[in-house]
């Protein structure tokens, strides 16, 4: 298959026929997937699978047969998993995106009604319309590492909530809640030896974490959360890398009205972990610190100043990873 967007000839009755994009739209749930195909009228109906080896290997054989420029599909707690791998292995080009962005479209596209069937054609329409780059899903190792790094964060989350109900728990539920924290510190540990297994194992990214650790203030949870999740850090420009994670603020002017700057989008994994580091870092980091203490004097409210030390940090971590060079305070000023 091609790996570009493309309309050309083929040979067909009467002499040259205009080849067609078609574009395909795969709405996940856990025991099902429907597909939608754009533009409609090019001899292919709907149809759905059941979300299963068998039915993932029949729509596997069906899309082979139709071609499509791109496979369309939301991220859906996981269920898209397995399909997308499926699909990308059989050289199909796959694009998982945000469902947020894609209901949007579909309400500007005047289409209301959402139905599994309605959201895999807004799917391919979607693709047709705004042709977005698939992301590259990652070999077996990558994916292993991101899914450990994902389950870390659920187990912190859940650690906390048992220490908080700790402190205010009577006297006849404490034993238990002990009982449930030690279990829980118990398998962060497991998981956080088997992350540092992962990372030292593989030389590209062993090489990335002595990189990022170098710098005051980043430790085992940013590091090991952007080599799992923010792949593209080291290849994309500062602008680029924090708009992705989603700390470059948006301007929202109109006419003569100047409005307020503010994030919005990105990474909400990333941008969590990186707020916990940037808190540290504002202590720790000289660079940052002195950052921050330039933007409170200036009047900046703590949130701002926060923001935008997150940004700081951010960007000091993509030209680290981008050269190569570990940390030097002297350069970290601008990055």
């Amino acid at each position: 298959m091609e790996s570009a967007y493309k309309v050309g000839l083929r040979e067909g009755k009467g002499g040259l026929v205009r080849m067609v994009e078609i574009f395909v739209g795969v709405d996940v749930s856990k025991e099902r997937l429907d597909v939608g195909v754009w533009p409609e009228g090019v001899g292919v109906s709907s149809f759905w699978v059941r979300n299963d080896e068998g039915g993932i290997r029949e729509l596997v054989g069906r899309l082979l047969e139709l071609r499509p420029c791109l496979v369309v599909m939301e991220a859906s707690g996981g269920y898209e998993g397995e399909v997308a791998l499926g699909l990308r292995d059989a050289g199909l080009r796959v694009c998982v995106m945000n469902a947020r962005k894609v209901r949007d479209f579909a309400r500007a596209s005047g289409i209301l009604a959402k139905t599994d069937r309605v959201d895999a054609r807004v799917l391919a329409m979607y693709g047709w319309a705004l042709r977005p780059e698939p992301r590259d899903l990652g070999d077996e190792e990558t994916r292993r590492l991101r899914a450990l790094v994902v389950r870390r964060r659920q187990v912190v989350e859940m650690l906390m909530g048992e220490r908080n109900r700790l402190c205010r728990a009577s006297y006849g539920v404490r034993g238990n809640i002990e009982r449930v924290i030690g279990a829980l510190e118990e398998a962060l540990e497991e998981i956080e030896v088997e992350i540092r297994g992962l990372l030292e194992g593989n030389p590209t990214w062993r090489g990335k974490w002595e990189l990022l650790v170098s710098v005051p203030g980043v430790g085992f949870a940013l590091t090991s959360v952007l080599l799992g999740g923010l792949r593209e850090l080291g290849s994309l420009s500062r602008r680029k890398i924090a708009s992705l994670v989603g700390v470059a603020p948006f301007s929202r002017d109109s006419g003569q009205r100047r409005g307020k700057r503010s994030v919005w989008g990105g990474r909400s994994y990333v941008r969590s972990t990186l707020y916990m580091a940037t808190r540290v870092a504002v202590i720790h980091n000289p660079v940052i610190k002195a950052f921050y203490q330039r933007l409170i004097q200036q009047g900046k409210p703590p949130k701002v100043a926060i923001t935008a030390c997150m940004r700081k940090l951010l960007t000091i971590l993509n030209a680290i990873v981008r050269t190569g060079k570990p940390w030097n305070p002297k350069l970290a000023i601008n990055p």
